[in-house]
């Protein structure tokens, strides 16, 4: 009898999946782009990230929608820190153009 290949079930660093393994919630977001670029960023840092939609949730928790990135609980506070550099403004946008005639001034959110 012949048996069919098996997937490659380890990681990139070698382990082997943990189904029990405890995901840390690291970022949540109403749009679906705005979490594939924090994915990506995750993805470049070598964290390992789940994309999950939370419209899945909806019945355990009612009014929660939108994207959630879960990552290992051991990479929460790497991936926690390289979200927020990467949310905070550069140097060079925080300064204000000379051809500037806007008036209006940002607001950061507070999370």
């Amino acid at each position: 009898m012949f048996m069919a290949a098996q997937p490659n079930l380890t990681t990139k660093d070698g382990r082997r999946p943990d189904p029990n393994e405890k995901l840390i919630k690291v970022f949540d977001s109403e749009q679906e782009s705005e979490a594939l670029v924090v994915k990506g960023l995750l993805d470049s840092a070598n964290i390992e990230s789940d994309l999950t939609s939370g419209s899945l949730l909806q019945e355990t928790f009612p009014g929660l929608g939108g994207m959630i990135i879960l990552v290992r609980e051991e990479d929460a506070e790497k991936a926690r820190k390289l979200i927020a550099e990467s949310r905070r403004p550069s140097a060079s946008d925080s300064a204000a153009k000379p051809d500037d005639d806007d008036s209006t001034q940002e607001l950061r959110a507070i999370e």
